[in-house]
């Protein structure tokens, strides 16, 4: 099995974090959101993976070469962004078997073992997740057996709330690429996209048969709260903890936070709902819900729903921020209000 993942995305709900470094590198809880993603792969066997890239594409290459150095990685390059369908028709050339599509939005938590008891009759699987603001995703209609019927995108009425959540399993590779050829033959979306969902219903109407699936887990970080929602989620479940190689004192500790080698608490309070990556230096300071890359250094901040990148520098900012690498942020006064400020 071999597996495709799209890369190419700018990330625009993410900026400025993103000016600098791909979506799918951000970090929750201290690790890549892709790492989370290419750990699962590799522990499924996967030796083999197609990378969809564009924005920073150099640096997404030569973050997956130095981590992940034994896969057999293949780069394309997407110059149009046209929308899910022709990302993955640029993978075609390499998949020659069953493959596996991930959209690097999001953490997982999947029984990947359905893929070695899926009946003979099955052409693919869809993972997908119950939701209750279902106006937002594409939702999959079933039949009464659990396949899917059609995906309707961002219905106004509650057709259903099996949210499509960008994982796919796909067996009959040559009939999804089929469908794609055919999804980018007939036009683009009322968006001026091509949708792999069409390829996925062109399959169906071929007599293909897709079963749904659900996931234990599915947490978004494509936009900054739902990040930091993650990161708290990952916290709680075995993410958090004070490294012994950081130095705290006499500051409060909420749990949970993750604290890493390097870091010098002094005073304050921190969380919950709190990382501090490796090197970084907080004095006096109050944060909540806020993730702070390496090597940063802050002094008399109090800070809530926050991303601030490594190396950046602040003092005296009362609020919620959104604030880049290397990024300089001084005595902006009163504690701010409605969206997060934004730096870099």
């Amino acid at each position: 099995m071999k597996a495709v993942i799209p890369l190419a995305g700018k990330g625009t709900r993410l900026r400025p974090h993103t000016h600098h470094t791909p979506k799918p590198l951000l970090k929750v809880a201290g690790k890549p959101v892709l790492a989370y993603i290419l750990d699962d792969v590799v522990a499924l066997g996967v030796e083999e993976i197609v990378f969809i890239v564009g924005h920073l594409r150099e640096t997404v290459e030569a973050w997956i070469a130095e981590e992940y150095p034994t896969l057999r990685a293949h780069y394309v390059l997407q110059e149009v962004q046209d929308g899910t369908a022709g990302a993955i028709a640029l993978a075609e050339p390499f998949v020659d078997e069953d493959v596996l599509i991930i959209f690097a939005d999001a953490v997982l938590e999947v029984d990947y073992g359905l893929i070695d008891t899926l009946g003979s009759d099955y052409g693919a699987v869809i993972w997908a997740k119950e939701v209750e603001d279902y106006q937002r995703y594409g939702v999959i209609v079933t039949h009464e057996d659990g396949t899917m019927a059609r995906i309707v995108e961002k219905p106004s009425e509650p057709v259903s709330k099996l949210a499509n959540i960008g994982l796919y399993y796909v067996r009959d590779h040559k009939l999804l690429f089929e469908g794609i050829r055919h999804t980018l033959s007939v036009g683009a979306g009322p968006s001026g996209e091509f949708y792999l969902t069409d390829a996925f219903q062109y399959m169906v109407d071929q007599g293909s048969r897709i079963a749904t699936a659900p996931v234990d887990g599915w947490w978004d970080a494509g936009k900054p709260e739902t990040l930091l929602e993650t990161n708290e989620h990952l916290l709680l479940i075995g993410r958090g903890g004070v490294d012994p190689a950081a130095k705290v004192e006499g500051a409060e500790i909420v749990e949970p936070v993750r604290i890493e080698a390097g870091v010098e608490v002094r005073g304050g309070r921190i969380g919950p709902n709190v990382t501090l990556e490796a090197g970084t230096v907080v004095d006096d300071s109050t944060l909540e819900h806020t993730v702070v890359g390496p090597s940063a250094r802050l002094r008399r901040v109090q800070l809530r729903d926050s991303i601030v990148g490594g190396y950046a520098e602040l003092s005296g900012v009362s609020g919620s921020v959104l604030v880049a690498d290397h990024s300089v942020v001084r005595g902006l006064g009163g504690a701010t209000r409605g969206r997060p400020q934004r730096a870099g």
